[in-house]
């Protein structure tokens, strides 16, 4: 995306293909409007909340719409992924939608509820250290050159940017039947999948709307990225309870459209984002994991102006071990 006639890796085109193939079976989740959260951020906010999604997160859009477009051959042999766990999960369950086998590369620690309901789903699973020599690209690539499987990677695929841009698609829709339209879109970003689909699907329709990725402190790779206009990699030896969004570094693919069409980084810590998990939970009802309540973070804790226009805050998921969110509860 260098230039005007540079082709961007995904486009509004493949996000509206997209929302035709994901069309009943995806959840078109709500949107949602909250008093007190409202009061609390000094702004108009509204709420796409992707805890209710299939398995619990936006992933499941994109590994929906990557895998159920492979040819049956592929689909027999079957799919490999490697993830944290929410794009575990999402490619599980889209695998056994589109009856095709699958095998999960993850870390040992990834926690146990990513772990058991990536299982549920009849997923494979092999474990790695997260830590160790060997990065899990490397596992995952040699697993799949063993066993013929297809590799679906957790964001720099166009189809996997294209299906999580329906939730940018659904943002615009439902604001527009509200006769509203929004002024930024606050988004959680790890490799940065979700943040490109979302303002590619957003700034076609509002071009003038201001899109931010938000990212855990010591983990704000993208932030980094976009305001030095080059892909920055992470300090080492951080740490953050928010598992979904510890990518060592944005995307090659992602940002080359976040680059171009973000407006900036917001970066919080983990004690705004346990307050944020417990705001969600007293006002709107829903268990938000950890990587997923980072843009409400942002938005309660006055990272950015909120007190004009329409403010969209997405909820990118909800997948967190009771323990940890009881934790959380109780400490707020």
């Amino acid at each position: 995306m260098d230039s005007p006639d540079a082709d961007p890796p995904v486009k509004y085109g493949d996000i509206t293909a997209a929302a035709r193939i994901l069309r009943g079976v995806a959840v078109r989740t709500p949107l949602l409007e909250n008093k007190a959260l409202n009061e609390q951020a000094g702004g108009r906010l509204f709420f796409k909340p992707e805890p209710l999604q299939i398995t619990g997160s936006f992933k499941f859009r994109g590994a929906y719409n990557h895998i159920s477009q492979l040819d049956e051959a592929a689909r027999k042999n079957g799919v490999i992924a490697y993830s944290s766990g929410n794009h575990a999960q999402g490619v599980a369950a889209a695998a056994y939608y589109c009856n095709a086998p699958a095998l999960i590369v993850m870390p040992e620690d990834a926690p146990q509820v990513k772990k058991q309901g990536t299982a549920s789903w009849g997923a494979e699973i092999v474990t790695y250290d997260r830590w160790g020599d060997e990065p899990r690209e490397t596992i995952a690539a040699r697993l799949a050159e063993e066993r013929g499987l297809a590799m679906v990677r957790p964001y720099d695929d166009r189809l996997i940017m294209a299906g999580q841009g329906t939730t940018g698609l659904e943002i615009v829709e439902q604001l527009a039947e509200r006769e509203l339209a929004p002024t930024r879109v606050l988004v959680p970003c790890g490799g940065g999948g979700l943040t490109a689909g979302v303002a590619t699907a957003v700034k076609h329709h509002c071009p003038d709307c201001a899109v931010h990725t938000v990212e855990p402190m010591g983990f704000d790779d993208t932030a980094h990225s976009i305001a030095g206009q080059s892909r920055q990699g992470n300090e080492a030896g951080g740490n953050s309870f928010c598992d979904a969004l510890l990518a060592p570094e944005p995307g090659e693919l992602t940002f080359e459209v976040n680059r171009c069409l973000c407006s900036g980084g917001l970066v919080v810590s983990d004690d705004e984002v346990a307050a944020a998990m417990a705001a969600a939970f007293a006002h709107l009802k829903l268990v938000v994991e950890p990587g997923g309540a980072v843009a409400l973070a942002a938005a309660l804790t006055g990272k950015e102006d909120l007190s004009e226009g329409i403010t969209v805050v997405v909820l990118s998921g909800g997948n967190v071990d009771p323990a940890l969110f009881a934790d959380v509860l109780e400490q707020s």
